[in-house]
């Protein structure tokens, strides 16, 4: 039962929880950072639509040097050696860890042995070396496909 003990002793059962026009201000703040908190859930799990351009292929050749196993998406970091001679390191984005596992792969297995690997995807819309990964192919012929079809 909700209330408190009166100057007397007494217990009363009923009370009020502050004045209404104090409350209000706090409703709306309250209601506020409810829908705020849902615009930045949404940001957090972008679409891929609205990150990446899927009218700019990316096909890529180089050497996995880590993979970052998170959530809420995997991240292969791959290094290009351009015709220059210069080497460029990629981040390319690709699926959540639950839907990797679920597949049967690991990051060991992404990882793979070192040889050189192409990579095709789709580049980012505003960031530069950043794409998503669709399709990963290594030295010896095995692939995965991460997203889209063949």
């Amino acid at each position: 039962m909700l209330g408190h003990v009166d100057k007397q002793g007494g217990l009363v059962t009923s009370y009020r929880i502050g004045n209404l026009a104090i409350r209000g201000p706090w409703i709306a703040w309250a209601a506020a950072a409810a829908v705020s908190s849902l615009g930045l859930a949404a940001y957090a799990h972008h679409s891929v639509a609205g990150q990446f351009d899927s009218t700019k292929p990316a096909h890529l050749t180089g050497r996995i040097t880590s993979v970052e196993w998170i959530n809420p998406h995997t991240y292969i970091h791959l290094d290009v050696k351009e015709e220059n001679g210069e080497v460029t390191s990629w981040r390319l984005e690709s699926l959540p860890v639950a839907m990797m596992r679920k597949a049967g792969l690991t990051k060991e297995m992404i990882l793979g042995d070192g040889s050189p690997v192409t990579a095709d995807g789709i580049l980012s819309r505003d960031t530069a070396h950043v794409a998503f990964l669709m399709k990963l192919t290594y030295a010896d012929g095995h692939y995965y496909q991460l997203a889209g079809g063949e």
